[in-house]
């Protein structure tokens, strides 16, 4: 098996509306390290990177609920219960009670592949649906 990047998702801050933060285009990711935190991932390398991202700016995230699901996290949090990092991918549908905001400082990325067969690399039907694949994430 071999691993084939599909693409870089980048993580966004997503906070209520009316967030103090919220006027910021941007945010430092330090800028999130006193809030309390709705949790969007389930363990793994996608929540691994949203960890490693916040103890590079310093802070482990003070989770108060955690939800494993990008609508429901964004319900959370338009609630006021807390901010949370989500992927540019699971912002399609954004709740009307939010706002999202870039990061840096670092910005968490997670990266997206597909699993392949060695074999069949090179292969006319594996290149369209990788190409497939690679369109659709465009937009």
């Amino acid at each position: 098996m071999r691993l084939v990047h599909l693409l870089d998702d980048p993580y966004r801050a997503v906070l209520p509306k009316g967030h103090r933060l919220a006027v910021k285009r941007v945010l430092d990711l330090a800028d999130l390290a006193g809030e309390p935190w709705v949790g969007s991932e389930r363990p793994g390398p996608c929540l691994d990177a949203v960890l490693d991202g916040c103890a590079a700016a310093g802070f482990t995230p003070a989770y108060v609920v955690e939800s494993e699901d990008y609508a429901t996290a964004q319900g959370f949090v338009a609630a006021g219960l807390g901010i949370s990092l989500i992927p540019d991918l699971g912002l399609a549908n954004r709740h009307s009670g939010v706002v999202v905001r870039r990061v840096r400082g670092p910005e968490p990325v997670r990266s997206i592949h597909a699993a392949v067969r060695e074999t069949s690399l090179g292969r006319p039907a594996l290149d369209g649906l990788l190409a497939a694949l690679r369109n659709a994430s465009a937009g």
